[in-house]
């Protein structure tokens, strides 16, 4: 999972899309009424000739986000990511990006909109055979006239970023399939749009090379913050990904949700059928699960640390200070030292409760360790080792329970 530390629901909709509808034939428009009283893609097939590619759908991806589009061949994921840059517009419907509805844009503006706002990267990485590697990784620059000197010089700090910083002058023959993806990915990358659009990007690798490109998109989506839309038929690469998930089934959406909602609450039995093999505690990592901690004790007194705690109604607090997470202290305890008159800092030895913190993004099977180990939430820490969130014991048991 990327590591985003809000809720998808708190970060700002960048793309919406309402009410839209595909139907491929030559009178589409005429079938849509039919479409919409509600027969199925055979009916309207058989009765038509016309294929119904997708059936009312709306939803937002938010700013910043790894939204995966998911489904069986046939299911409309890549009918879907097509309308998303208009190389096909829908029967019906409404796509807004940043509250621009891009139906309304002229040729000259969709011409632009298609060079600086969104990227692809395909499942074949579409690179051009007579063309290096860098002039490949160049060419969305070079589209967009920028000077060659400079085009140059961001195409090869972009194949540095995906670890392929010296094979500029090879040619695509030259490389492995997971060599070829990585320069689609830095071709993408090197036009600085903002939205990137991943049609099935990974499927054509092994499995061991797609795990290796999944892991890099991660790292780079950590640092980069792109609003990424990406398309697979995988479920386990959805869920590793995905910061929300949603699922198609005959042009239908049946689920949009986060990984954890995907998993633990299938909306239908086509969702349930989907994610009913899969090792919940293997499939996600701790910052699925992660809460806020309302409450965090610092470096006080035991008379404050108490209050605090009173009037929260919390049974423990979970403490901090500049050098990061120290520990837990329960009420009990603290109200104990009280009575002895004991005037003393919560941070001391003598009152923490040294209980071990998890990483956002370590699986949750490697976490429930820590969490047999002691009654309390278990507390997750960033890299610089300060408190991010909790984990509370019932969420875990749901999940080993599901």
């Amino acid at each position: 999972m990327t590591s985003l530390n809000k809720a998808s629901t708190d970060l700002e909709t960048l793309i919406e899309i309402s009410g839209l509808y595909q139907v491929f034939g030559n009178k589409a428009k005429s079938v849509l009424p039919m479409v919409k009283a509600g027969k199925s893609k055979d009916e309207v097939l058989a009765e038509t000739g016309h294929t119904v590619g997708l059936r009312d759908i709306n939803l937002d991806v938010k700013r910043g986000e790894i939204f995966v589009i998911m489904g069986l061949s046939g299911s409309g994921k890549s009918t879907m990511i097509r309308h998303f840059n208009r190389l096909i517009d829908p029967t019906e419907g409404q796509i807004k990006v940043e509250g621009e509805d891009i139906m309304q844009l002229s040729d000259e503006e969709l011409i632009q909109f298609r060079r600086h706002k969104m990227s692809m990267v395909f499942q074949h990485f579409g690179l051009m055979p007579h063309r290096t590697v860098l002039d490949n990784v160049a060419y969305g620059l070079a589209i967009q006239n920028v000077d060659k000197k400079e085009r140059l010089a961001s195409a090869n700090q972009w194949l540095e970023t995906v670890g392929l910083a010296g094979y500029g002058d090879q040619y695509p023959a030259q490389l492995s399939g997971g060599q070829q993806q990585r320069v689609g990915l830095a071709r993408a990358l090197c036009t600085n749009a903002e939205i990137l659009l991943m049609d099935e990007a990974f499927s054509a690798l092994d499995p061991l090379i797609r795990s290796e490109m999944q892991d890099q998109l991660i790292e780079l989506q950590a640092k980069l913050k792109k609003t990424i839309i990406f398309i697979t038929h995988d479920l386990d690469e959805a869920l590793r990904i995905g910061d929300r998930i949603a699922i198609l089934k005959d042009g239908i959406l049946s689920q949009v949700g986060k990984p954890v909602d995907i998993l633990l609450h299938p909306a239908d039995d086509y969702v349930e059928a989907f994610v009913k093999d899969v090792n919940r505690a293997r499939a996600l990592n701790t910052q699925t699960l992660m809460q806020d901690i309302g409450n965090i004790l610092g470096s006080q007194s035991v008379e404050s640390a108490i209050h605090s705690l009173n009037e929260n109604q919390q049974e423990y607090g979970f403490v901090s200070n500049q050098d990061g997470y120290q520990g837990v202290v329960t009420r009990v305890q603290l109200e104990q030292v009280a009575a002895n008159d004991n005037a003393m800092d919560i941070c001391c030895d003598e009152l923490l409760i040294k209980v071990p913190s998890v990483s956002p993004d370590q699986s949750l099977q490697s976490a429930i360790p820590e969490a047999l180990g002691h009654n309390f939430a278990l507390p997750v820490t960033c890299e610089e080792g300060k408190l991010v969130g909790s984990i509370p014991r019932s969420e875990i048991a749901q999940v080993l329970e599901s």
